[in-house]
């Protein structure tokens, strides 16, 4: 079948470290090129990838037939609604949007043109991850889970690129790394009901959540934990005891496992469980525990 062409919008750590190797050698996807807000990045990313630097966002847009995003989340969102707006398939970094507002506009623009979307949720597409939590889901019969995400970009002995993200040190890790834990959450208890929230130091924000299968779970985030004390660690409680979630599978084979997922969702017509409309639910949930912080 006809190669799908997906362009690429951001030039950031993540946009050259992940996205851009994965769409320049993936077998059914032709990499029509980048934009960038700082045109001498694109044109650098471009050129290592043998593809064209686009001055134009609409340009490349009108150029392919998908669009991948590496960018802040409120620039992405408006972005993303004008490229479903134009028939795109979407691409989209977590989360879809820091505003329900910003991510609903995402989902209504992709919904009345009916093109295929994913949220590049990192867990549900590593190998490692992605076939524990669709076991779990599908065995049941949890009492409660407790996740753990703690980054430590902004930790005193931090070298990360990220670091220098203004958005994520505006945003802290509930908008960082809370849409992975939800997306490992989610699907295996069941839509959030309730919750409450709590700040810890720094940045750090302990969640506590019910959800509709009647199960509870309690989540810290944290983007300032200390080098030696970072990690990420899920663990599922019931009726088969408790059930820890493994870790493996690297960031661009990940997006190459999002990217086989947009190819199959735009032509089976079939959604993606991890689409846009998941990544409304996730900025809904998240945008209730920041006014509770609030």
């Amino acid at each position: 079948m006809t190669k799908l062409r997906i362009g690429l919008l951001g030039t950031g750590p993540w946009a050259g470290y992940t996205q851009a190797p994965a769409l320049a050698a993936h077998p059914e996807a032709e990499f029509t090129g980048v934009w960038g807000r700082r045109p001498e990045a694109a044109a650098t990313l471009a050129d290592t990838h043998g593809v064209k630097a686009y001055d134009d966002v609409d340009a490349l847009i009108e150029a392919s037939d998908a669009i991948a995003f590496a960018l802040p989340p409120d620039v992405q969102a408006p972005l993303a609604a004008r490229a479903a707006a134009a028939g795109r398939h979407l691409l989209m970094d977590k989360p879809v949007a820091t505003t329900v507002a910003g991510a609903r506009e995402v989902a209504t623009a992709a919904a009345e043109t009916g093109v295929a979307s994913v949220v590049f949720c990192t867990m549900r597409f590593a190998a490692g991850t992605a076939p524990w939590i669709a076991e779990q889901a599908a065995a049941g019969g949890w009492l409660t889970a407790h996740a753990q995400w703690l980054g430590s970009l902004y930790a005193a002995d931090s070298d990360s690129p990220f670091a220098a993200s203004p958005w994520r040190r505006e945003k802290g890790g509930l908008w960082d790394v809370g849409p992975h834990a939800l997306s490992v959450l989610l699907p295996v208890l069941g839509d959030v009901t309730g919750l409450t929230a709590l700040r810890g130091s720094a940045d750090t924000v302990h969640l506590a959540l019910r959800h509709a299968s009647g199960a509870s779970s309690t989540a810290t985030l944290s983007l300032s934990t200390p080098q030696a004390a970072s990690g990420t660690a899920v663990e599922l409680v019931g009726e088969r005891g408790r059930v820890a979630m493994p870790l493996g599978g690297d960031a661009i084979g990940s997006f190459r496992s999002a990217v086989d997922a947009l190819i199959e969702s735009a032509r089976s017509g079939d959604a993606h469980a991890c689409d846009v409309r998941f990544g409304l639910r996730i900025t809904e949930i998240l945008a209730e525990a920041e006014e509770r912080l609030a």
